[in-house]
C-alpha cells in the first residue's frame, strides 16, 4: 500500500501512538503477534547406550534423553504444562555406510515413538526427522558413490532409504515425519511408500527450504551428525538465494508435502515472509537452530542479555514473519513465558 492508496484521514493521523502503549494491559490489547505454547515443537535427542541423561555442553539446558523413565518423566513434565508438540532425533550405538539402523524396526527412534505412544497415547504430537546423517560412519545425509573418481550422493539409492526410514516411524507410531536430507524428490518418495502401506494419515513436515548454514554447529555435535569430509552445499541451500526458496516449496507440494520449513530461522526472517505470503495457506514451519539457540545461552551466561525477554522477542520475531509453527530448543524456557 503506497501513500497515495490510503484514505485522507489516515495520511496525517491526529492519534498518539504513545496512547496504544501506555501500559502493559493496553499493549497486550492490541499486539499484533501473540505466540503461545501451541506454536512450538520441542525438539529432542533420544540416545542408545546411556542409562541417564547426558547434558550437551555447546547447548546449556539440552540432553541426549535414555531410552527409560528418565525419558517418560521428563515429557510428562512438558505436557503437564502444556508443550505437546516434539520433533525425536536419535544417536544410535552403531553406523554402517548406508545407516542401517535408521530404518531398523529396533532403532531408537523406533523404540523411543512405542514408548512415548504408549504412555502418552493421543495426547501428544510425535513427528521424527528422516535422515541419514546421525546413522552413517561417513556422516552425510544419504548413500555414497564414486563417479568419475569423485564421491557424490546417490540421489535416488538415497530416496529408497528414506522411504524405508519414514515407514518404519509411521508403523511405530509418528504423527508426522520431517525429511531433512533435501534430496530431490524426497517427499514423493515417502508420501508413496507411506500411502501404499496403509499410513495416508501420516502428515510430511518437508524441510523444504534448508540452508547450509553455520548455525548447525551445536546440533552435530549434540547428535554426532558432522561429515568425516566435505559438506553439504550440493543439497542444502546457498544461503545467498531467497526467490530459489519459492520453487522448493511448489516441488515439495507437488510431491504431496503437509506442512513445509524453513531452516534457520533467525537469519532468514525474510525466506519465512517470502514463502508465507506467496504460500499463505500452507502451515509454515521455522527451525529456530542449535546456533541460534546457544549463542543466546552463551550470551546470558556472561550477563550481556536479558535471558527472558530476549527468548520472547525470537519467538515473537519467527512467528510475526509467518511462521505457524516454531520447532525451538527454547521451548522448555517459554513455558514460564507465555500461555497455553
Amino acid at each position: 500500500m503506497t501513500l497515495n492508496m490510503l484514505p485522507v484521514d489516515l495520511k496525517f493521523p491526529t492519534v498518539r501512538p504513545r496512547r496504544l502503549r501506555a501500559s502493559q494491559l493496553i499493549r497486550d490489547l492490541v499486539a499484533e503477534t501473540t505466540v503461545k505454547l501451541s506454536d512450538l515443537m520441542y525438539p529432542i535427542f533420544v540416545k542408545e547406550g546411556i542409562s541417564s541423561p547426558e547434558e550437551i555442553e555447546s547447548m546449556p539446558g539440552q540432553y541426549r534423553w535414555p531410552l527409560n523413565d528418565s525419558l517418560i518423566n521428563f515429557v510428562d513434565r512438558l505436557v503437564s504444562s502444556g508443550l505437546r508438540y516434539f520433533l525425536m532425533f536419535g544417536i544410535p550405538e552403531r553406523k554402517d555406510s548406508i545407516g542401517t539402523e535408521a530404518f531398523s524396526s529396533d532403532g531408537v527412534v523406533q523404540r523411543a515413538l512405542r514408548l512415548l505412544r504408549e504412555t502418552f497415547s493421543s495426547n501428544i504430537v510425535l513427528a521424527t526427522d528422516v535422515c541419514l546423517c546421525q546413522y552413517t560412519d561417513h556422516g552425510h545425509c544419504g548413500i555414497l558413490r564414486e563417479i568419475n573418481g569423485k564421491i557424490v550422493i546417490d540421489n535416488d539409492e538415497t530416496l529408497r532409504i528414506y522411504a524405508k526410514i519414514a515407514l518404519s516411524h509411521a508403523e511405530a507410531g509418528a504423527d508426522i515425519v520431517a525429511p531433512s536430507g533435501m534430496m530431490d524428490g524426497q517427499v514423493k518418495a515417502i508420501r508413496e511408500a507411506l500411502d501404499s502401506s496403509g499410513y495416508s494419515d501420516v502428515l510430511i513436515m518437508s524441510y523444504s527450504v534448508k540452508y547450509a548454514s553455520s548455525f548447525y554447529g551445536p546440533f552435530r555435535e549434540a547428535a554426532d551428525s558432522a561429515p568425516r569430509f566435505g559438506d553439504r552445499r550440493s543439497h542444502q541451500m546457498d544461503y545467498r538465494n531467497a526467490h530459489e526458496a519459492i520453487r522448493e516449496v511448489m516441488l515439495d507440494l507437488s510431491e504431496g508435502a503437509d506442512i513445509v520449513m524453513v531452516k534457520p530461522a533467525l537469519a532468514y526472517l525474510d525466506v519465512i515472509k517470502l514463502v508465507k505470503t506467496c504460500f499463505p495457506y500452507v502451515p509454515l514451519a521455522a527451525y529456530n537452530v542449535s546456533g541460534e539457540y546457544s549463542m543466546v545461552k552463551a550470551a546470558a551466561r556472561q550477563g550481556w542479555i536479558d535471558e527472558r525477554q530476549l527468548i520472547l522477542e525470537i519467538l515473537t520475531a519467527i512467528k510475526r514473519a509467518g511462521a505457524d509453527i516454531i520447532i525451538t530448543y527454547h521451548a522448555v524456557d517459554a513455558i514460564n513465558l507465555i500461555p497455553a
